[in-house]
């Protein structure tokens, strides 16, 4: 039996998956968990990457005093946010954190130099005003000059664990750097930001196998032998090969995690001008494939009212909670700016609420339950879009990552959508990740295998749509919400 370790680090908290192929199933326990937050340093949000680091070799440390002492290895983390380096691999700056407000009004600045349409139909990148062209974009251009290497989150990790530098490129295309023609870094954006193709590194595919950990990290720990292989490094795209698409009917995916992302897979981009009305993204996947997907503000939204509201609960019991509340009371444009980052955000739906001239939500239940109905709703604005910019019909949603586990937002969003949704697993961004590894090793064909293997080894739930009572007065209502002045 063959050891693979999954690191898969989200915003939140991060972990160390193992997984192995036992009798044809795939077969995962959970390691090692440790916390994740970025903190406010002199007004600034920056991520504690050493801090990363060591809970990484803090976590293979326990794997082998639990019995593993050979496995591959493979990193995902969340996307855009970078790392800068001198010429001797010394970190030149701390790492920003994505949702720092630096990059507030960068699109618009960056747009009177060159197009939005120009850079659409070079990258297919959705904009959205913490990617990495904008973060550099702002970014002190005296460290710009002096950076010798722009390495994103898990390439730096790979970087420090191996030697090596790499551009992983599902992760490097969430840049808007990458040039759609080529697959390489545009020489023009490149330009604009006063910087060249020397400063970042070899553009690598998923499969590719690094080599082991640095002898001085095995001398100074107590590590097993490692093979590091490069795995899909944005956790999205580890998410969408975790998806247990078995068979051939036409299925789009929500990846529900801090963010929920919902597209589906293509063999081509496609970066129409109705696709960039939409703002819909072009990233590239795993084995030549590209997702063509949408950003939703997601469970981050939960996850702070859970934060703010100082009350010791459970995800579980704010659901509990949400599902004793009336129904659609109260409902928010998810994807606003002001949900972002907001200093408390339930003060800020109720604030928008308020301006809208709705209902204010008065419990923490009924803040949740208005979170979870608008979500749904998004969704189901952005399944419509997805078909017709696709010009196809999907079957099925399959919904995947910790979002999974919501019974209420996904019975709302099969209702809403009037389609069946698949929910599950919630672990698919380690899970893909881990089938990565095993394609790599030659213990599974390729991804359609791995999305076969993945199907039969792990519990999926069908949520079946039902009747929504006043369904037409519903949407009218929620048009007027997305369409109010306040914007």
């Amino acid at each position: 039996m063959l050891n693979h370790i999954a690191v898969d680090i989200g915003a939140s908290s991060g972990r160390l998956v193992h997984g192995a192929l036992i009798a044809g199933q795939m077969v995962i326990r959970e390691l090692y968990r440790f916390d994740n937050r970025f903190h406010r340093v002199e007004g600034h949000d920056f991520w504690d990457i050493d801090h990363l680091l060591e809970e990484i070799l803090a976590g293979l440390v326990l794997a082998k005093r639990g019995g593993i002492g050979h496995c591959t290895l493979g990193i995902d983390t969340w996307a855009v946010d970078y790392v800068l380096l001198d010429r001797t691999g010394k970190r030149i700056h701390e790492v920003y954190a994505y949702r720092d407000s630096r990059t507030n009004g960068a699109p618009d600045n960056f747009h009177r130099v060159i197009p939005r349409e120009a850079v659409y139909r070079k990258t297919g990148i959705q904009e959205l005003s913490f990617n990495t062209l904008y973060q550099l974009f702002v970014h002190d251009p005296e460290q710009l000059k002096r950076t010798d290497a722009i390495l994103l989150v898990p390439d730096y990790l790979y970087f420090r664990l191996t030697g090596r530098q790499i551009n992983e490129l599902t992760n490097a295309s969430t840049t808007q750097l990458l040039n759609l023609q080529d697959g390489e870094f545009d020489p023009e954006l490149l330009g604009i930001l006063g910087l060249d193709r020397a400063q970042f590194a070899e553009l690598t595919e998923p499969g590719i196998k690094l080599g082991p950990l640095l002898a001085e990290l095995k001398e100074a720990y107590d590590l097993p032998e490692c093979e590091l292989v490069v795995v899909p490094t944005h956790d999205t795209a580890s998410a969408v090969v975790g998806v247990p698409a078995a068979g051939d009917r036409p299925w789009a995916y929500l990846s529900s995690g801090t963010w929920s992302l919902l597209g589906t897979e293509l063999a081509e981009p496609l970066n129409t001008g109705s696709a960039m009305s939409c703002n819909y993204t072009n990233e590239r996947g795993a084995y030549g494939t590209f997702r063509f997907l949408k950003n939703i503000m997601g469970l981050w939204m939960i996850q702070e009212t859970r934060r703010v509201s100082a009350i010791d609960c459970s995800f579980a019991e704010l659901v509990q909670w949400a599902e004793e509340a009336p129904p659609f009371q109260s409902l928010v444009a998810c994807n606003h700016p002001r949900f972002l980052n907001p200093a408390d955000m339930i003060e800020e739906i109720r604030s928008f609420c308020r301006e809208t001239g709705q209902q204010l939500p008065a419990t923490v239940g009924e803040v949740a339950r208005c979170i979870f109905e608008s979500l749904a709703l998004t969704y189901c604005d952005a399944m419509e879009e997805l078909e017709r910019l696709t010009g196809g019909a999907f079957e099925v949603l399959h919904i995947v990552g910790g979002g999974s586990n919501n019974v209420l937002l996904n019975q709302l969003t099969a209702d809403l959508l009037g389609k069946p949704v698949f929910a599950g697993p919630s672990e698919s961004t380690a899970i893909g990740n881990l089938a990565v590894q095993m394609i790599a090793c030659g213990c599974l064909y390729d991804v359609r295998n791995a999305r076969e293997t993945i199907a039969g080894s792990f519990p999926i739930t069908r949520y079946t749509p039902r009747p929504v009572e006043n369904r037409k007065q519903l949407l009218e209502r929620w048009e007027r919400v997305k369409t109010s002045p306040v914007f």
